[in-house]
């Protein structure tokens, strides 16, 4: 039996996370945004003051690539790192005006590109193909 990319799991989801990493980039890149900026943008504005671990811990991403990340956004004006009161070891990153200014668009960037992915699919099935794209997830990293 040969492997086919047609009805490999692994292979479609890497391809339809490029197709929405695309479609995404191309929508909030006027904003000032990319792809790897935008999952540490909504973890700040849903829960703004982060440590950089815990933004590696939310995200699943390696430390040396959050910290890349993290530069190139405070250098973009979109977030300030400050020393954490209580320990001075740590650093919390802050969004600024700016950063905070770009969720709304950006969401709804984010909104309309899933709503164009999914608009083949009936109401349910949406609802199907989440929960079993969350499990799938969750049994990966289990």
């Amino acid at each position: 039996m040969s492997f086919d990319r047609k009805t490999s799991a692994g292979y479609l989801a890497n391809h339809l996370a490029r197709l929405f990493a695309r479609a995404i980039h191309a929508r909030i890149r006027p904003l000032g945004l990319s792809p790897g900026t935008f999952p540490a943008m909504l973890e700040l504005w849903a829960e703004d003051g982060l440590s950089q671990r815990e933004l590696v811990a939310r995200l699943d991403i390696e430390q040396a690539t959050m910290a890349n990340t993290l530069a190139r956004m405070e250098r973009d004006g979109l977030v300030k790192r400050v020393r954490d009161a209580h320990d001075g070891r740590l650093q919390r990153v802050w969004l600024t005006e700016k950063g905070r200014a770009l969720e709304a668009p950006a969401v709804a960037a984010a909104e309309a590109v899933n709503a164009q992915a999914l608009s083949a699919l009936p109401p349910e099935e949406r609802v199907r193909f989440r929960d079993a794209m969350a499990k799938v997830i969750a049994g990966l990293q289990g």
